[in-house]
């Protein structure tokens, strides 16, 4: 099984670093997609849930939240965000966390709906391990259950942020992000280089390697149907409206089709 990174040093610096992420609009967003097609309430599975910013906000808004996430580092943090919300009601506070791989993830039992948000499934680089993601959500979908997760493009890489380097300097964490894209085999490595302020005062330097594959909406289609999930719809995450050539974040929506 080819490995992807887990998210380790950056862990402690994600959330800041990640605060431009429109997290309360896009768990709207989910949270009327998954209403659209009934489901307002029970049990509801977030693979690759990091740090637990859209998992904490289903789960306030009623859902039974089940995260899923292969690094132990943003589990910590997410758990730790857990109990320290004094505004959260009991409920809410009964999320399950899980350290699992995404590509052989197991569940207790069936849930009403599958979600995974911010590009995570890009993590899985090879299209048979991702047809496997797929399966696995199938399997643990209850009948008629809804998958709805977003991924970046092919365009988004290639054309956005392939071989660029974007740079930020904050007061207590600054990063360097630099872009190299495969147009070939559909990977964009990303290497990051962080500064971030200890708690002495001085600052650390951190790196990591990351990478990711873009897909087109034709192969994510394809990759569903063969998983035995039944496509439902498409939604360009910025326009809200039907996906184009030019869409960089595309929403898809799938629905079980029997074990």
């Amino acid at each position: 099984m080819e490995e992807y990174e887990s998210y380790e040093s950056f862990a402690r610096v994600y959330d800041e670093l990640m605060d431009n992420v429109p997290y309360d609009e896009w768990a709207r967003f989910y949270i009327e997609k998954l209403k659209s097609y009934g489901i307002e309430e029970g049990l509801v599975c977030d693979l690759g849930c990091g740090t637990g910013n859209m998992t904490m906000r289903l789960a306030k808004a009623g859902f039974d939240m089940i995260g899923v996430d292969n690094s132990e580092e943003m589990l910590l943090i997410a758990r730790g965000k857990k109990a320290g919300e004094a505004d959260m009601d009991s409920d809410d506070r009964g999320i399950l966390y899980l350290l699992q791989d995404m590509r052989e993830f197991e569940l207790y039992g069936t849930v009403r709906a599958c979600i995974s948000v911010c590009d995570c499934v890009n993590y899985v680089l090879d299209e048979e391990e991702l047809m496997e993601v797929f399966r696995l959500v199938n399997n643990y979908l209850d009948p008629k259950g809804v998958f709805v997760f977003d991924f970046n493009t092919t365009y988004k890489y290639k054309e956005i942020i392939g071989d660029a380097v974007i740079a930020e300097n904050r007061e207590d964490c600054s990063f360097i992000w630099e872009n190299f894209y495969e147009e070939e085999e559909q990977i964009n490595e990303y290497d990051l280089t962080i500064f971030a302020r200890r708690e002495d005062g001085l600052f650390e330097k951190f790196t990591e390697t990351h990478l990711q594959r873009g897909y087109t909406l034709s192969q994510m289609m394809v990759m569903l149907e063969k998983a035995g999930l039944v496509f439902a719809e498409a939604i360009d995450m910025d326009t809200k409206g039907a996906p184009c050539e030019t869409s960089e974040r595309i929403c898809v929506v799938a629905r079980e089709n029997g074990k």
